[in-house]
């Protein structure tokens, strides 16, 4: 019996939990949970952030950049942008091709705005140095995460962090997860709508350390599909190739990929293209989501967690950064002005954008890719959206404005 002491010992203290507080407890250490972050510390409210991979792990992650006028903003006046205005592209437009025509979109002219280049790895990389400087604290690699008593004045988290049960009491959850973290299923399902779509296709993508084609992105639509030229810096180029929505990334050698990118591209750029070994190659199947509401109780949806755009109107990343302009604003109204007013429309006033970038995803998809099942009649509409923004400074403008941001 003396000899299994130790054992036993061991076992209590692995079951011993360890209980904090905090105000705002976030789940999930991506751009959105990082944002969040740096903009409640820094008007000094105290927040606890919970990832579930590494931090080596979250910074490996390969993803889109191209960004609004109005996250650049936020990142600014978070503190947060001093590498991304050195080293981010400014893009003042975008050009369209048919495969073999091509014209360019003057966002700068149409809009008076225009987009940044800047990968999404490393504005997760500003953000963490950001608050490692302000010391908030970031728990990594946290498994099996609860949520309970959201509907309660004090929800809370538990989770286990290298063997041992932590708790985590709150005034407010921000769940900042993505689609498959457990926040939004955290809300009961009596309580939200979720409406879906799934395209027929994804965009097979590969990274190479070779020069882009051209100095912005050019959106193809090819009658063999379509395709993408861009960038993440003047060195590394990023293209993608419409595929179907379950193919293998290992049948595509690059080769193939650069073979058949040619033969998409209009001729001016099939010429001069400069291709080199890929270091990453993937496929992306395309979606459209959304959840209704996107709070319950104290809890908050950011994010992936509360809706997924397709890639073709670049808005992801950037509906992320107004669901963080929206709730960070009315956590600050709560705590410095008692103002509640935020809290309560939160949900209403993030997704009345989100709509609004839905739609425009969905009009760039539809326009610029290849439908198996579409009939002569849809061929036509699908040509005359496409001949509306090339003929018309009208239809240019309308995208340039929902391209670059439409206000908060």
């Amino acid at each position: 019996m003396v000899a299994c002491m130790p054992q036993y010992n061991l076992w209590k203290r692995r079951r011993k939990r360890i209980d904090m507080r905090t105000q705002i407890a976030i789940i999930g250490g991506g751009p959105s949970g990082l944002s969040l972050a740096r903009k409640l510390s820094l008007a000094g409210i105290d927040c606890r952030i919970l990832e579930r991979r590494s931090r080596a792990h979250v910074l490996s992650r390969i993803r889109a950049g191209v960004l609004e006028q109005g996250t650049v903003d936020q990142l600014r006046n978070a503190d947060a942008a001093h590498r991304l205005d050195r080293y981010g592209l400014l893009h003042d437009g975008c050009s369209l091709s048919d495969g073999k025509d091509m014209f360019r979109v003057d966002f700068k002219k149409l809009s008076g705005k225009s987009v940044t280049v800047y990968g999404q790895t490393e504005i997760t990389r500003d953000l963490y140095d950001a608050l490692d400087d302000s010391g908030v604290a970031i728990h990594h690699e946290t498994e099996s995460l609860e949520i309970l008593n959201i509907d309660t004045e004090v929800p809370e988290i538990r989770w286990t962090e290298q063997g041992m049960r932590k708790s985590l009491r709150c005034d407010f959850v921000a769940g900042c997860d993505g689609y498959h973290g457990p926040s939004r299923a955290a809300i009961p399902t009596s309580q939200r709508t979720e409406f879906n779509k799934s395209y027929p296709f994804g965009w097979l993508g590969i990274l190479s350390e070779t020069p882009p084609v051209d100095e912005e992105l050019i959106y193809v639509r090819s009658s063999r599909g379509f395709a993408l030229a861009s960038m993440r810096n003047p060195s590394l180029s990023r293209y993608y190739l419409q595929v179907p929505a379950d193919e293998d990334p290992t049948e595509w050698s690059d080769d193939r990929f650069w073979n058949e990118l040619r033969r998409r591209l209009p001729e001016q750029a099939a010429d001069t293209i400069v291709t080199g070994p890929s270091i990453e190659k993937s496929v992306a199947p395309l979606r459209s989501f959304v959840c209704e509401p996107i709070q319950y109780g104290r809890l908050f949806l950011c994010g992936d967690a509360a809706h997924i755009v397709p890639p073709t109107g670049a808005k992801g990343l950037n509906l992320a950064a107004s669901d963080v302009y929206y709730l960070s604003s009315a956590l600050i109204d709560y705590y410095l002005e008692n103002n509640w007013e935020g809290i309560r429309d939160y949900s209403q006033r993030a997704l009345r954008r989100v709509w609004k970038s839905m739609r425009f995803s969905w009009w760039m998809t539809n326009m610029l890719h290849q439908f198996p099942d579409r009939d002569p009649f849809d061929l036509r509409i699908q040509d005359s959206e496409f001949n509306f923004v090339r003929d018309s400074e009208n239809g240019r403008r309308a995208m340039a404005e929902n391209y670059t941001g439409l206000p908060y």
